[in-house]
């Protein structure tokens, strides 16, 4: 039986080719909030949130950024779907060792020394054995709670 305690899924990332039009349909059909919005040279994203689950609206201005290979026969920054999951450890270590024995292969990403481990943002990237991205962090996402609360 699964070790419960071993991660919660928290993040969806979704690859699209307009990040607003994304944004105002999630936030107009399922009532998602916009907790930060991000510019950089690798995207542009959306990060919402439902008050427990982050939700990022990836619009991807590279291949390489987009962590896909075209010569995996994958589109690149023009894929568009479901990018990766994300999942929320208690132990980054253990986590890592787990996924490289179930048959998942390092990506990119990791602690690193120059940030503070209890308060920075991070994720480790793998492919699970189907090539779909996974990521793990201990820190969460914007806009992701770890442990909602239970109702009575």
């Amino acid at each position: 039986m699964p070790n419960k305690s071993q991660g919660k899924l928290r993040h969806i990332a979704i690859s699209v080719p307009d990040r607003r039009k994304s944004q105002k349909f999630y936030e107009n059909s399922f009532g998602m909030e916009l907790i930060r919005e991000n510019e950089t040279p690798m995207a542009s994203v959306a990060y919402m949130s439902d008050g427990v689950m982050s939700l990022a609206l990836i619009e991807y201005k590279s291949d390489e950024a987009a962590g896909r290979a075209t010569s995996l026969r994958e589109e690149g920054k023009d894929f568009v779907g479901l990018h990766h999951l994300g999942f929320w450890v208690d132990d980054v270590d253990q986590t890592k060792k787990s996924i490289e024995e179930s048959g998942g292969k390092y990506m990119m990403g990791d602690v690193s020394d120059k940030l503070d481990k209890e308060a920075s943002y991070y994720e480790i990237k793998y492919r699970d054995p189907d090539n779909i991205i996974v990521d793990i962090t201990h820190t969460g996402w914007i806009g992701a709670i770890k442990e909602p609360e239970k109702n009575s």
